[in-house]
């Protein structure tokens, strides 16, 4: 086996689809040779590989990692919040919005899977990649803008879980159901991962075939299959219409509403190629199953999030008052309206019961995110050293706590209108959001320079994708400009108000104060680490070392395989 001696003085070869580290290179080869970087590698290889804690494990298996990829934070974004960027743009908006946006995840995810593939350490979180490839100032500022965003989104999603509920008008409080579920969000988190990603492969499943199965119904409303026989159509493209107006009359209203349902399209696809990151530090052969679940996330992208708008702009009116006010709590899901206006008897109930489910599932990945962004934080000395403790099966149970307290925010929904606090989480997670794709297309774009630097070649990464670096440039652009956006509606008169003002933009001084304060602390640290003298090695050794050969599967074989 190479030693680490041997990786300081050059990368790993490409030979024949493995990786073979070649120690007779010259020390004197000019650009492999890292001379004083600006992260001292010993300091970082004490942070991600100190022995006096207990690490996290690769428990997550192939399957696992697949169905994370494809359905982990699909969730009450999508089939709740769908309902009120419908009702804002109308069909041809929504849909042309959620393309657009789908086209720009892409782009991310890309990027993204390209650089966590290379070196998928413990630990992998995109905040760890911007300390390591562009500087310890931006993976602070990242590390914490997850920490208490991904935090916010679970009391989101057990909020908007409380609001199912109250579809059936339970005589329960809705503390109570909170309750409930940040047990067993918490639980789920507290146990190994293996556990996590065992409950998370059947949660996904249930929503991907919950999916489908709407989908499916779509189609059945369209040609004219529902009780009433009523053949849809695009009836609702007519009438109400394709696009809808907002805040102004003819064309310039049209502009503002597709520029708000944009901005409100992002939120359902907030921190979810993130995730895909994170699992990758606790994933079996993370080099040979990030490519794979990178390269399956285009079908999520499709066949979930474009069409579903496709078929919700289809067999819902955008101006049916169930979807913003009319209908308690699922009701303002475009899927439920649908159903309740074709009549369907009790599929409603069963479509409340899947986004229960789906806001369990989601609200259990976003804690899964913010403790394990935490935990990279510790890693890179960001955040106190007790974060980095870990159980003996690999759970870092102090950032879990630590996250966890996040949680109590969902009691908010006991003395205030359930409505209100929903709002709120998406302008302020909608932010977020878009700051963390700026990031993540910078960490893209300066992890490409070190690899050109570094002589590192597209045959030699696990994973490559031909859009890019273009894609990550056009991302960036598109992001920041929605950033700005983002609360444009709130200038208008009639919708200003302090608290709402304060959600759509509180996150970006946020964001800077952290990032600034980092620079004024480390104000001898570059803006960013020289391409050639960024670390693209340390950790690379372990990680090969882990890593197992794949297996070509024929026959039941390949469905046996599913299930190891």
């Amino acid at each position: 086996m190479a030693t680490a001696a041997d990786i300081e003085k050059s990368p790993p070869e490409y030979k024949g689809g493995s990786y073979e580290i070649n120690p007779t290179k010259s020390e004197e080869d000019g650009t492999h040779r890292r001379k004083s970087s600006a992260v001292d590698r010993d300091v970082l290889t004490g942070e991600i590989f100190d022995d006096r804690y207990e690490s996290t494990q690769r428990g997550l298996k192939s399957r696992h990692a697949q169905m994370i990829a494809l359905g982990g934070t699909i969730g009450t974004g999508l089939f709740v919040g769908s309902g009120q960027t419908l009702a804002r743009g109308g069909p041809a908006f929504i849909l042309g919005s959620y393309i657009f946006m789908s086209f720009l995840i892409w782009c991310i995810v890309t990027g993204m899977t390209e650089l966590s593939a290379w070196i998928p350490t413990k630990g992998c979180s995109m905040n760890l990649f911007g300390w390591r490839y562009v500087s310890r100032s931006l993976g602070f500022a990242m590390g914490w803008l997850y920490f208490y965003s991904l935090g916010i989104l679970v009391p989101y999603e057990i909020t908007a879980a409380g609001l199912v509920i109250e579809y059936w008008n339970a005589p329960v409080n809705i503390a109570v159901w909170i309750s409930i579920m940040i047990v067993v969000i918490v639980g789920l988190n507290a146990l190994p991962v293996k556990f996590y990603g065992e409950t998370e492969f059947w949660f996904a499943g249930l929503k991907v075939i919950m999916m489908i199965g709407l989908l499916i119904m779509s189609v059945v409303l369209f040609f004219g299959g529902g009780p009433d026989k009523d053949r849809l159509g695009f009836r609702y493209w007519k009438n109400p219409g394709a696009a809808n107006t907002y805040l102004a009359d003819g064309n310039t209203g049209r502009f503002i509403a597709l520029l708000s349902t944009l901005v409100l399209s992002a939120f359902p696809f907030s921190f979810a190629p993130e995730l895909l990151v994170a699992t990758g530090g606790e994933m079996e052969s993370p080099r040979r199953n990030l490519p794979t679940a990178g390269r399956r996330y285009i079908w999520r992208l499709i066949i979930f999030y474009v069409g579903s708008v496709l078929a919700i702009g289809v067999i819902c009116p955008s101006n049916d008052p169930a979807l913003t006010s009319g209908g308690a709590g699922a009701g303002s899901s475009p899927f439920v309206v649908a159903i309740k206006n074709a009549g369907i008897p009790a599929l409603d109930s069963v479509i409340n019961a899947g986004i229960i489910i789906s806001a369990w599932s989601s609200g259990n990945s976003f804690l899964f995110l913010s403790s394990r962004s935490l935990y990279a934080l510790a890693l890179s000395g960001n955040a106190p050293k007790y974060f980095k403790a870990c159980t003996k099966n690999g759970v870092p149970y102090m950032a879990v706590i630590a996250s966890s307290l996040f949680c109590a925010l969902a009691y908010l929904n006991v003395a205030n209108s359930s409505a209100v606090v929903f709002n709120w989480f998406v302008n302020l997670t909608n932010t977020s959001g878009f700051i963390s794709w700026i990031c993540c297309a910078m960490v893209y774009i300066r992890f490409r320079k070190a690899c050109r630097a570094q002589g590192i070649t597209y045959a030699m990464l696990p994973y490559h994708s031909k859009i890019q670096p273009f894609g990550s440039w056009f991302a960036m652009v598109c992001f920041f400009f929605l950033l700005l956006i983002n609360g444009f509606t709130v200038f208008w008169p009639q919708n200003w108000s302090a608290s709402a003002f304060l959600t759509a933009y509180v996150g970006i001084p946020l964001f800077l104060v952290f990032y600034v304060g980092h620079r004024i602390y480390a104000w001898s640290d570059p803006w960013a680490h020289p391409p050639e003298e960024v670390d693209l090695h340390t950790g690379l050794e372990e990680v090969l070392a882990e890593e197992t050969p794949g297996r070509k599967f024929k026959g039941w074989q390949k469905i046996r395989h599913i299930w190891e």
